[in-house]
């Protein structure tokens, strides 16, 4: 097989008629916005994840900045994030005036290494932001301990990882805060939309707050009347819609089902190239059990026929479509333009020359795994 008949996505989302159904019930409910199905799908995502409060946000970034606007970080504080990730999980940072840094990867497990981030503390480090990358929990507990004897927040950025376990307990009770995102390509999707979780009272009153204008009912509300409110803090319009929230409701009914779906899919992927010289397959840390939202392997151009820009361009044009994920952070432009210099994070930089996401999710069959491989290896040999 030199080409597949039909273009075969990295990932996607997965829409049924149970789907369909309860969007076209939100739309016909009285309320399009900030109406009962947010608060029904803030419990179910709470629920889920065993933590005490959700709160549901447009989208993933906006979640993030959220978190950090809760956690107190402003101009000066430094947080520390791994560079290999979406741009987002950075870019949080900077929203509200603080100084990214960033620390190095893990060569096995390609997430932040604790060591990495020790060595990159200072007095001016407010908080801690590990990335689950494609859904592998990073060492949480050796990270909590870190911020524990430093003082420091961690927000833990699960964009990938909703529904993974890590000794046995579900993403989303490890961290002080913990961000899911419900892109199309996520876990489950909302079409956009993010949450954060957490079990702390006082990071759930101000991430409710910054989600909707800083605008909240104060003490006077009884003297003025009950139309009475008062801005507080400049928060910003980050609300997500019933609608969204609906399609969520419905999608977390399928969670389990779709992540044992990556799980089995991805382990066909291991079998078939475990061996194969030139690739290395992901690791998974011992206790933990990924929510395999990517499937990313290294190429070793010393040791297959092309190079990873080409074995990407035929793949592509054999209607597989592979991606890359992600560019180190800090080579883009705009962290460049801050005095961010490449050989920042020699391992990040070395992972991402040999990287290559192979298409995974709920939708695919093992005939379309097998049809990946098939391609992949006669690109290779």
């Amino acid at each position: 097989m030199n080409k597949r008949e039909k273009f075969l996505a990295y990932g996607q989302q997965s829409i049924d008629d149970d789907d369909i159904a309860a969007v076209v019930e939100a739309l016909k409910s009285p309320f399009l916005t900030t109406g009962p199905k947010i608060a029904e799908f803030e419990e179910t995502i709470a629920t889920y994840v065993g933590a005490k409060y959700a709160v549901a946000f447009s989208n993933g970034t906006a979640a993030l900045h959220a978190a950090c606007f809760a956690a107190g970080i402003g101009d000066g504080d430094e947080v520390i994030t791994s560079p290999i990730t979406f741009a987002a999980s950075a870019n949080c940072v900077r929203y509200v005036g603080g100084d990214v840094v960033f620390a190095d990867i893990n060569t096995e497990t390609y997430n932040i290494d604790v060591l990495e981030i020790e060595q990159k503390i200072t007095p001016r480090t407010k908080a801690i932001i590990p990335v689950d990358f494609t859904g592998q929990p990073a060492d949480m507990d050796s990270i909590m301990e870190l911020a524990k004897r430093y003082n420091l927040v961690v927000i833990e950025d699960g964009a990938h990882s909703l529904g993974a376990e890590y000794k046995g307990r579900k993403v989303g009770t490890l961290a002080h805060m913990t961000m899911f995102s419900f892109h199309p390509v996520k876990p489950v999707t909302t079409a956009e939309g993010g949450v954060i979780v957490t079990d702390d009272w006082h990071y759930f009153e101000q991430l409710k707050l910054f989600r909707s204008h800083g605008i909240e009912q104060t003490a006077y509300a009884e003297e003025q009347g009950a139309w009475y409110y008062e801005m507080t803090s400049l928060g910003f319009n980050y609300r997500m819609t019933d609608i969204q929230a609906a399609l969520g409701i419905s999608q977390m009914k399928k969670l389990d089902y779709y992540i044992e779906k990556r799980r089995k899919l991805a382990k066909l992927y291991n079998e078939l190239l475990r061996n194969v010289d030139g690739i290395t397959i992901p690791y998974q840390l011992e206790n933990t059990n990924s929510g395999w939202h990517l499937y990313s392997i290294q190429l070793d151009e010393q040791n297959i026929r092309k190079t990873r820009k080409q074995v990407f361009e035929a793949m592509r044009e054999s209607n597989i479509g592979v991606h890359v994920h992600y560019l180190p952070i800090y080579w883009h432009p705009y962290y460049q333009g801050l005095g961010y210099k490449k050989g920042l994070c020699p391992l990040a930089e070395t992972w991402y020359k040999g990287a290559l996401t192979l298409p995974l999710h709920p939708s695919m069959t093992e005939q379309d795994i097998n049809d990946v491989v098939s391609l992949l290896l006669h690109q290779i040999n």
